[in-house]
């Protein structure tokens, strides 16, 4: 399946969750399970054979994508989540987002020092809850080899919010 039939299995909704805002819909492409398999699959030839410890993943779409993952490259899985969602020691980073703000947090505990991080998420717009997980990660020293997305905004620009991370992504939109 090729990145053009992934594509055209996501649905724009405008306006949503604000006037201006064109959002993209994975659940119309999650629902078909070929095209969920194409997706993880070309997500992990993306990402090649590169030395990860654990693979993170940003509430809620990232854990779709994330937790696949890091279940075929055969490493753990780390979820970052909003605020007050995480029973144990968290740290935690305020961020900007396309409409708004938010806090992000991760358990203390979560990544060694050292440890080879890749994150994941669905969607990258202008970059904002990417780079407020990267800083959790690098709160807890973790070295970061990648950014994967199966979907980037490209006009929205996040990816020069990015500079020194390599991202990965399978479909422009």
């Amino acid at each position: 399946m090729t990145t053009k039939d992934l594509a055209s299995r996501i649905r724009d909704i405008p306006d949503f969750p604000k006037p201006g805002i064109l959002f993209k819909d994975i659940t119309t492409l999650l629902k078909d399970g070929e095209s969920f398999k194409a997706a993880v699959d070309g997500l992990l030839e993306r990402i090649g054979k590169r030395d990860i410890d654990v693979v993170v993943g940003m509430e809620s779409r990232g854990f779709i994508f994330g937790a696949p993952i890091a279940y075929n490259l055969g490493v753990g899985f780390v979820p970052v989540r909003k605020l007050g969602k995480l029973p144990a020691d968290v740290v935690s980073v305020e961020y900007d987002l396309e409409y708004g703000s938010a806090t992000l947090e991760m358990h203390k505990d979560a990544i060694k020092p050292g440890a080879k991080v890749l994150i994941v998420d669905d969607l990258l717009a202008t970059g904002g809850t990417v780079a407020g997980t990267i800083e959790l990660v690098k709160q807890l020293k973790g070295e970061i080899v990648a950014l994967a997305f199966l979907i980037e905004l490209a006009a929205l620009k996040g990816r020069d919010k990015l500079q020194g991370y390599e991202v990965v992504t399978l479909i422009q939109a």
